[in-house]
């Protein structure tokens, strides 16, 4: 026991102690947290101000008013509260009931702040006949750097004449042409754009006899929020935490299991072409080595599941969602990564100790990359479906069963206890076969050299030892 610690608190350190993990696995947590400790205080941020001019060239005669109206600061704060009640209503009744004191007055200020000062904006008609690049020129001149400047020009629109009247013999209206001053913020060309074709819709109807207001009440179905009801009761549906959160468990588990992995291979077959695996045999047994290696590498593993399990908590602790996450899940994703990590380390082992250099590895690592990929692409499919026949079969196939039942936990609808624990219990014989397997190989494989085994070979190796 004492020398198979020993390996793997060298396999563990020799690992963690390289350049290339430090920079690759230490540094990118670190940038994304610094991220994530930014991002929040980058949100409460004014937007800049936004004053200026909309010209407008309009032959019509009908939309350069109806324009004013839209754009007029009044209109522009109705759409504004608009805007903060249906981020409060999507915010998932969980992160409501369970934020910390203070937190919805933090995410209002955020959301106002966001959206910064209501924009002032002078929506000027030029006189008919003017030269479009003439109208064009005081978009070019600077603005200041300081504020906005209510003389300024920031676009101009250019009405055509059949865009509220078709003219004869034509079945389509015509348009508008919007230009605009360099580096003007989006969401200000989009309010323009929605201004303008509510003005000229308006006026279409009008001209055909129709009132806009019956139309719009007519053409308008509100949607209203969607209930999933299930044995505990009913909770606000939220789509993008159905789809993101068992994703973002499934890429932890792959992560960490993948790099533990990964490097336990490439030390393997470092030590065995470099036939350093013949002077530590002569101090330890063949199991100890393997199991020692294995220890180790799983450690490696695991500090880079809290690495990013840390980061994806401290994003939720940042935006005050910490109540989205169910505790019990964390667990359960411990459970599941020494499961999976046991056998995906236990194939690396066996692989690591057959060959003599890294591409001749490449040939026996299709079966261990299977167990990865397969349920990384049946990810949407089961998260859609967390109890359809095809993820509950796979959730009772060991290796496969560590990452879809983790799928279907983090699911809208998890599976009951039951399945859970015989899961886990599959899961766990999983390991032993693994293991048993990669021992009879290990064995073998360590002190062979030469032409590289195939598949079947491993499988001859381990039911002659």
């Amino acid at each position: 026991m004492r020398k198979m610690l020993y390996v793997a608190g060298r396999e563990f350190t020799t690992t963690v102690m390289t350049r290339g993990f430090i920079v690759g696995m230490l540094l990118t947590p670190a940038l994304l947290g610094l991220v994530i400790f930014i991002m929040p205080r980058m949100m409460t941020r004014a937007a800049p101000k936004i004053e200026g001019q909309v010209a407008i060239l309009d032959p019509t005669g009908v939309v350069k008013d109806a324009l004013s109206s839209y754009l007029s600061p009044e209109k522009f704060a109705e759409r504004r509260a608009k805007t903060r009640e249906e981020i409060e209503r999507q915010a998932p009744a969980e992160l409501r009931q369970r934020a910390p004191a203070g937190a919805d007055a933090a995410m209002r200020q955020s959301v106002e702040t966001a959206l910064g000062e209501v924009p002032r904006l002078a929506v000027t008609e030029l006189p008919p006949g003017t030269e479009i690049e003439q109208a064009k020129a005081p978009l070019k001149t600077p603005l200041p750097k300081q504020g906005g400047d209510p003389n300024a020009r920031l676009v101009l629109v250019v009405v055509h004449r059949d865009a509220v009247v078709r003219e004869a013999g034509k079945d389509s209206y015509g348009t508008y042409d919007l230009y605009e001053r360099g580096k003007i913020d989006e969401r200000l060309v989009d309010d323009i754009h929605s201004g303008l074709r509510e003005a000229i819709v308006s006026a279409r109807l009008k001209e055909s006899g129709l009132n806009p207001a019956d139309v719009r009440n007519l053409t308008t179905v509100k949607r209203p929020e969607s209930l999933t009801v299930t044995a505990e009761g009913e909770r606000t549906t939220n789509t993008a935490l159905n789809m993101l959160l068992p994703a973002g468990f499934m890429l932890l588990l792959m992560m960490s299991v993948m790099t533990s992995g990964q490097y336990l291979l490439m030390t393997t077959v470092e030590e065995k072409s470099n036939r350093v695996v013949e002077v530590l045999l002569s101090a330890v047994s063949a199991m100890e080595l393997m199991t020692g290696k294995i220890f180790g590498q799983m450690a490696v593993g695991l500090l880079v599941l809290a690495l990013y399990a840390g980061l994806g908590l401290m994003a939720l602790f940042s935006f005050a969602s910490i109540g989205l996450l169910d505790p019990i899940l964390i667990v359960y994703l411990v459970v599941f990564y020494f499961l999976a990590a046991f056998t995906y380390a236990a194939m690396m082992a066996a692989i690591g100790s057959a060959v003599n250099e890294m591409s001749e590895a490449q040939s026996l690592m299709m079966p261990a990359m299977m167990v990865v990929m397969v349920p990384w692409v049946l990810w949407l499919p089961i998260s859609r479906e967390p109890n359809a026949l095809l993820a509950v079969v796979l959730s009772f196939v060991p290796p496969f069963s560590n990452f879809v039942m983790l799928l279907r936990m983090t699911s809208n609808s998890p599976p009951p206890f039951w399945q859970t624990s015989l899961s886990i219990a599959v899961g766990a014989a999983g390991v032993y076969a693994a293991l048993w397997f990669a021992a009879k190989v290990f064995r073998v494989g360590l002190l062979m050299y030469g032409k590289p085994p195939t598949f079947g070979t491993l499988i001859r190796w381990a039911r002659m030892s």
